[in-house]
Order: C-alpha cells, then structure tokens, then sequence
C-alpha cells in the first residue's frame, strides 16, 4: 500500500501549496478550521471531496472493476457524496437499496430540521440501513476495506469516511473434502470463504468460549488471516507463541495456508510436518477442544492446527465415531503400513543381496528363479520400479480424476505386467512395489516423509545391508525425539515418557476411559468429561 501512497505524494503536496491562499473548506462544525495532518498528508483524507477524488483516483488507477459513483442528495443545499467499491465483491442490490437511495430519496434527511446539526453519527442512525459501519480517517484502512469487499462512502466537508459492510462475492459451496474421506462421521469440509470456515468451526462449538483473532498477512495481498482456540482450555503461552510467529512474516503475499506453515513450523529442514493441517471442521473443532489452535487462511479450505504430535498421522476422524475395539485394530494398522512404506523395499533388496540366510530355503530358490536370466541387478531393477510408481502416482494426482484414475490404474497394471514379460524386471520386485505403493496412500499426512525415507533406506540397504537399515531406524528415531512443535515433544507421549496419554495412542481407548484431555499438550482446563461413565455400570446402577 506505501507504493501507492508515494504515487501520490507529489500531486497532494502541489495541491497543499496551491490550496494555501484559500479559504477553508466548511465542515461538520461551522466555523472550522481544515487543518492538514501533521504528521503527513498522506494519513488522512481531507474535507473536500475533490482533494479526496484526486488522491483516490491515484491509488486506484484505471482498474475498472473499481466502481467510483458520485452523487448530490439533500436540498438547499445538495450535498456531495462519492462511493467506492470493488464490481465482484460487493452486494449491489445492498448499495443499491440501502446505501443510495435513502440518501437520495429519505423525507426525514431532505425536510428535516434546517437548524439540526448534520453529522456522520446521523447519517449511521437514520439513513444507512445496513449491519455495520465504520468511521475511518486512515486512507490505508479505507483502502484495505474498499479492496475487502466493502463500499467506502466520502461526503463532501468530512474528514472521515464511512465504510460499509456490503460483502457478497462467488464462493464454492460446502462439499465434501477429497483428502479426508470417510465411512462414517460429517461429510461437511470447508471452503476457500474465511467467514464461511469460522462458521462450521461455531457450529460444532456453540460456546462463546471459542475465540476468534483475525490480523492481515502481506503487503500485497492482505490475506485475512484468524486465531482459533478456545479460551480456558488453550494455553495462552501457545497462543501469545502463535501471534509472535505470524507478525514476523514480512512477504508481500499469502496465497494459501502453505505459506503460513513455512514461514512459522520448528523444523524447515525435516521432512516430517510438525504443523497439522485438515479440510474437515470435526477433525479442527476435536482438536481445539483438546487444547490445541487454528490458523485459518482465507482463500483456502485447509486449516492448520498447532502443536502437531508424530501420532496425529496415524489418528482419524472415524477412530472416535467407532467402537474402540474396531479403532485400535485399525490404527495398528496404519502403524504397519507406514513401516511397510518405508522399508519393505530396502528390506527385500537387503535380504536377497546380504543376507539370504534370513529367508527360507524354498522360497529362496522361488526368488533366485524368478531373478535368473533378468539383464539387470536387482538395485537397478526395483530403483526403476521405484521412479515409475512416483511418476505414475503424481500423474494420478495432476491430471483429472476421471484421467487420473485411468492412468493410475491401467498404467500400473500395464506397466508392470509388459515389464515382467519383457523381462525387465521379477515379479516379486513388482508385487513388493506395489504393497509398498498401497501402504503409502494409508496415512496421507506423512506420504511425503515416506517417500524420502524409503530412497534413503533404499540407499542405505543397498550400501550397507540390514545395519544401513538399522542406522537409518536408530536416525530416524533420534531425529524425531528432538522435534517439537510450539513447545510440545514431537513425538510425545513415547519421548518424554507419559504413560498418562497412551489412551489415545497406539490403542484407542473407550471414550468413557478418556476422562482427562492430553497432558502433553498442557490444556488449561485438563478435565474433559466426568468419572464412571462407563455405559453398563450406569445402566445397572439406575
């Protein structure tokens, strides 16, 4: 905004000498002096409309989705008035009906009292019908709400601006999210519209607790961008740790919550996340009431929420919409599948390259068969396996689905079974890449640190056999133990040892043993539900 103030301090300087030898403009208060704001011309708008057109039409140039709309209302005499608003963001009917034309057509304004004194506080209380307005002097703050979708209203002798909320724009409406599909629970996600998404995280948490703090991000853009924690359960700390990040952030854009998680996450340099992020109000609203807060973007459906802990990855929405027993045994194999991910590869080359003594001796002549006579070693081989399922996954993920699924599926089936024909490849190598590739769409949140740690295991088998791979189990272990995430233990509740939190962790227990919110994350409130809730000892005792 700065560059479009400088563009105009020339003119406004020319325009403050030439104007010196005038009289003063009149103002809401008969003989008033206009004074020029000390400080810099450019803070304030002026008294008169022309002064104020002039300064405008600078900052907005030519663009012509900015609607500039001067009108007279009132008599003996008119009045001037001029409106800005942005043609796609506004609600034009609202100007229309509740702006214009009570000003240009209001009885109790054109035979009023000709003694009563006109002030903007009047123009609030009798003739603007809409829900909020907002006096403003600071030319940056009615610019900002001009490009928010507001309407600007100047009138001629005043030296503040009113700015109208008339916000009304296209916007997706509320689907179900692509990422975080489910069996069962709420199918609602939310959408690129910030007061939207506010709105399905109040619907889950009718309590005026629930606090939201929005501030703007980037000197360009000025992203809306809002707070959400639930004041008495969140620790302020966490909170105040959250604000000092996010006014750091010195960009001229944010385009999506992405940006946010880069510019404020613990670790830039892991490949494992250690902010969350989720397109689902349930999965946000849980996480507030457990203590934890949300950054919400607007122009994006996804949410972050803070701190982050290892096992989030392996917990989804479902695992509290089921019954406990169907939970934990799907959580643990979740647990499975993301080792699987990581190692298998790494762990069929080590076996058959270092150690065969470890596999069995019928089936390893079943695989030193199916490796006779293939024209390359069996690291070229499933390294070539490996580069065509990411290639063939991301197209998947690019092109469109009906596209995407076709090429993902028959390309798999496709490739796979000409390169076994051909002789490329074994088909133990194929079968092994493609357990692989289906344990790596199981938990999606950590599908990018799968893929760096399954080259790298892959690597390090192939150097060092089975104790390349227990160096890089004993790495990544040691490099997740010194994580943290806005203070918390990334891979809390195992390092620091609280056996307190293992309720929720690789079992899940009933919901009426989960008496107390995790302590690892240092709720305020630690107490989430009542003793003895355990649904057949209630029912005998009444």
């Amino acid at each position: 905004m700065l560059e479009y103030f400088r563009k105009v301090l020339f003119h406004l300087n020319n325009m403050t000498r030439n104007a010196s030898d005038e009289a003063p403009e009149s103002g809401a208060s008969d003989g008033e002096d206009y004074v020029e704001p000390s400080a810099s011309p450019l803070i304030n708008i002026t008294r008169s409309i022309d002064k104020n057109l002039d300064i405008f039409k600078n900052i907005f140039g030519e663009s012509n989705d900015i609607i500039t709309r001067e009108f007279t209302f009132g008599q003996e005499p008119a009045m001037r008035a001029v409106l800005y608003y942005v043609d796609g963001l506004t609600d034009k009917g609202s100007i229309n009906a509740h702006i214009i034309k009570p000003l240009m057509y209001d009885h109790r304004f054109i035979y009023g009292n000709e003694n009563s004194k006109i002030t903007l506080d009047s123009f609030e209380a009798t003739l603007l019908a809409v829900g909020e307005v907002n006096q403003v002097s600071e030319i940056e703050k009615i610019v900002d709400g001009c490009m928010s979708g507001d309407t600007v209203m100047i009138i001629d002798g005043f030296d503040k601006a009113l700015v109208i909320s008339t916000r009304k724009w296209q916007s997706r409406s509320i689907e179900e999210p692509q990422t975080e599909v489910v069996v069962r629970g709420p199918r609602e996600g939310f959408c690129e519209t910030l007061r939207t998404n506010t709105a399905l995280l109040r619907r889950k948490v009718k309590n005026p607790d629930l606090v939201l703090e929005s501030m703007k991000i980037g000197r360009r853009t000025k992203t809306d961008i809002c707070i959400a924690y639930i004041k008495g359960i969140a620790s302020p700390s966490l909170i105040e740790e959250i604000k000092k990040r996010l006014r750091k952030i010195d960009t001229d854009s944010i385009l999506e919550s992405g940006y946010i998680e880069q510019y404020i996450e613990d670790a830039p340099f892991s490949v494992f996340p250690t902010i969350g992020n989720s397109e689902k109000p349930d999965v946000v609203a849980g996480k507030l009431l457990e203590g934890r807060a949300a950054i919400l973007v607007d122009g994006t459906p996804f949410v972050l929420t803070v701190p982050m802990l290892f096992i989030e990855s392996f917990q989804t929405s479902e695992d509290y919409y089921m019954r406990f027993m169907s939970a934990s045994i799907l959580r643990i194999f979740r647990y499975l599948a993301y080792l699987i991910s990581i190692f298998a590869p790494a762990a069929y080359l080590t076996a058959l390259t270092y150690h065969p003594e470890l596999i069995p001796t019928p089936l390893l002549f079943t695989l030193a068969a199916s490796e006779e006579g293939l024209p390359f070693p069996l690291f070229v081989e499933m390294l070539l396996m490996l580069v065509v399922f990411e290639i063939l996954r991301e197209a998947g993920v690019r092109l469109p689905r009906p596209v995407g699924q076709a090429i993902s599926i028959v390309g798999a089936l496709v490739i796979g079974q000409a390169a076994v024909a051909a002789g490329i490849v074994s088909d133990f190598t194929v079968i092994v890449i493609a357990i692989t590739a289906v344990s790596s769409f199981i938990v999606t949140s950590q599908t990018e640190s799968a893929v760096i740690l399954r080259f790298i295991t892959f690597f390090m088998g192939s150097v060092m056999g089975g104790f390349g791979i227990i160096v890089c189990l004993l790495g990544m272990t040691i490099h997740l133990s010194s994580l943290s995430s806005f203070g918390t233990p990334y891979l809390s509740p195992v390092v620091p040892l609280r056996t307190t939190c293992f309720k929720d962790f690789i079992l899940r227990f009933p919901l009426w043993k989960m008496t107390n919110r995790p302590e690892n994350i240092n709720p305020v409130d630690l107490k989430r539900q009542g003793d003895n809730q355990m649904p057949g000892v209630n029912n005998n005792a009444q």
